[in-house]
């Protein structure tokens, strides 16, 4: 009964001995291998989840300290123990005082207490539970330590060669690092090899006990095809997130690590999201990008807006609504001076009912809001295009229909400017 009792331990303890790790596994960080204090805090990257091209990096491989997306790394291991019939989602896990004794955010089980693998799985993917991933540790790893030791392991196997974790849910700890570039490997990673479980990350709610907890991942369910999956915030981390969409055919994968609060991070990756999903819209119809990455970051005719961080989310007094609006999205605005704005399709007979989306919200009066005020400031652009709100799974949509190709690029192109939301699309006829 005792030999049954702690299996992963043994294992665990096998690999441990048996594979020699890596020098930043057994040796420690080398002095070069620290989080720069001289550079800005925020990095990025957006990959294509199918060819894992990058479309746009920030410093995204400069290390960071990755917060609770840790916690994906942990997800990644317990889903190589699942397919391998190594555990069981109905499994039952015996928490441990240390498990119990983790700090917020935490399930709040007490030592001694189960709970299945399947529900410790969703307070981590939902709640980011600290305990349930310490738990879960410990009942593939053994301990903690070796757990660590595994995690490590794996991710250089993965190539995320710049990645060291020494605990299961991104508690701080200056030896516990990892980069934008290595976490969106890993985030491929689980989408290719175990999309089976992928399924954990999309949950916008967890029941427990009689009590629902709402996913920290507050992009669910607010941006259309968004499915996941982990947010992270330490003192010395800043907010980070891990996020996946897909939209006609595409699956994006984009991290932000470093950000100023939850509402900057939230916007940066709404903000990147769009734009790659515009990148992959245009070669769809033929368009040749060179650069991506010039893409993403040169505003201008045809393009999606230059990329920029929100440094402040708060916002400032401003008479004017829109100029409101745009600060509490981005920070500090400018007027767009977008050129062609007179421009006129010569070719009506192309059009092919293109519409743009310029914002969801939980209000139809927000959403309206919305409308009116693009309409006032980028009308020109919208050349007749029809403002409306249309509800969509409890949100309401700011749309404008009826424009062609041109114009609805061209309309996102400057709406994005702004630091505002936009996606463009067709209805096939």
């Amino acid at each position: 009964m005792l030999a049954r009792a702690r299996p992963f331990a043994l294992v665990a303890a096998l690999l441990c001995s048996a594979v020699p790790l890596s020098p930043a596994v057994s040796q420690g960080l080398s002095p070069l291998a620290r989080v720069p204090v001289g550079e800005p805090r925020a990095t990025a990257i957006v990959m294509d989840a199918s060819t894992g091209e990058i479309l746009y990096s920030e410093r995204a491989d400069s290390l960071r300290y990755p917060a609770s997306v840790t916690k994906v790394m942990t997800f990644y291991m317990a889903f190589e123990a699942l397919a391998s019939g190594r555990l069981h989602l109905d499994d039952e896990i015996v928490v441990s005082p240390f498990a119990a004794a983790q700090p917020p955010t935490k399930l709040g089980l007490r030592a001694g207490e189960r709970i299945s693998v399947r529900d410790a799985m969703y307070a981590m993917a939902v709640h980011s539970a600290n305990d349930m991933a310490m738990a879960l540790a410990e009942k593939i790893g053994g301990t903690s330590s070796n757990f660590a030791a595994m995690m490590t392991l794996k991710a250089h196997q993965l190539g995320m060669e710049n990645s060291r974790f020494v605990n299961p849910n991104g508690l701080p700890d200056n030896r516990h690092v990892s980069t934008a570039h290595d976490l969106a490997i890993l985030t491929r990673a689980i989408l290719h090899d175990y999309p089976q479980y992928y399924s954990f990350f999309d949950q916008q709610s967890f029941t427990y006990r009689g009590r629902t907890y709402i996913n920290t991942n507050h992009l669910l369910g607010h941006m259309p095809g968004l499915d996941g999956l982990k947010t992270g915030f330490t003192n010395a981390a800043g907010f980070n997130l891990d996020a996946s969409a897909v939209r006609n055919g595409h699956r994006l994968i984009v991290i932000v690590m470093g950000n100023s609060s939850s509402a900057a991070r939230n916007a940066n990756v709404e903000n990147l999201l769009l734009t790659g999903f515009d990148v992959e819209d245009r070669r769809d119809h033929g368009e040749q990008i060179a650069s991506t990455q010039d893409f993403f970051e040169h505003a201008g005719p045809g393009a999606a807006g230059g990329v920029r961080y929100v440094a402040n989310t708060r916002p400032e007094p401003a008479s004017d609504p829109i100029n409101l609006i745009l600060t509490h999205a981005s920070g500090p605005s400018a007027e767009a001076q977008p050129e062609h704005a007179d421009r006129r399709v010569e070719a009506r007979e192309d059009r092919r009912d293109w519409w743009v989306q310029v914002g969801q919200f939980r209000s139809r009066q927000a959403a309206r809001v919305r409308v009116e005020l693009v309409s006032r400031h980028l009308g020109r652009l919208l050349d007749g295009g029809q403002g409306e709100v249309a509800s969509h799974r409890r949100t309401y949509v700011a749309t404008f229909r009826g424009l062609d190709r041109a114009s609805a690029h061209e309309a996102c192109s400057a709406v994005r400017s702004h630091g505002l939301p936009c996606v463009a699309g067709v209805r096939r006829v």
